[in-house]
């Protein structure tokens, strides 16, 4: 009965998370809360690994979960629940479009699409914000930031916008200074 849960679950991540892996994490949230299955420090473990290996977030973290949950069997499971709707949905849409592609109709559809997709994203967005940077359970006002998370925010930050080189040079970069400091 897990793995056909499972499935389900992720096959709805996958036919309404538009707009790529980082808006699943709303969808993500939400079966932290209802399920027993992962919490949320699995949700930033998920994004760190997914962040640093290759393939998409969405995959990526729906194989965790489901390999998790369920072993082997589980994250396959997970995997396809949550690729099988963008299949289906692509095959029909292929098909529709090749006779409206010129319709106003489908222009508005799609440029309804990229705000709700947008604001998926940015959500998502601050939702690792605030699990990377602030510390609810802090026992007092000064530790509610996680300062010196927040100072390898900011720096990567600004190094990013500056130097303009390849994420892996940053992603390496944020793990080496996670060993170093015991983030």
């Amino acid at each position: 009965m897990t793995l056909v849960l499972l499935f389900a679950e992720f096959f709805k991540v996958g036919l309404f998370a538009v707009g790529g892996g980082l808006a699943t994490l709303p969808f993500l949230y939400r079966m932290a809360d209802r399920y027993e299955w992962l919490s949320y420090e699995d949700i930033a473990n998920m994004i760190a690994i997914s962040e640093s290996t290759p393939g998409p977030i969405g995959v990526n973290m729906s194989t965790y979960t489901g390999f998790q949950c369920a072993g082997v069997v589980g994250a396959i499971i997970t995997t396809l629940g949550l690729v099988c709707p963008s299949i289906i949905v692509i095959i029909i849409i292929a098909k529709i479009l090749q006779s409206f592609k010129e319709s106003p109709l489908v222009g508005s559809i799609f440029s309804g699409l990229r705000p709700a997709a947008t604001g998926l994203i940015a959500a998502a967005g601050l939702g690792v914000i605030r699990l990377s940077l602030y510390n609810g359970a802090a026992p007092v006002w000064y530790e509610l930031l996680r300062w010196r998370e927040c100072i390898l925010f900011a720096g990567l930050f600004l190094l990013i916008r500056l130097l303009k080189k390849h994420p892996i040079v940053y992603i390496a970069a944020a793990g080496i200074a996670g060993v170093i400091f015991g983030l």
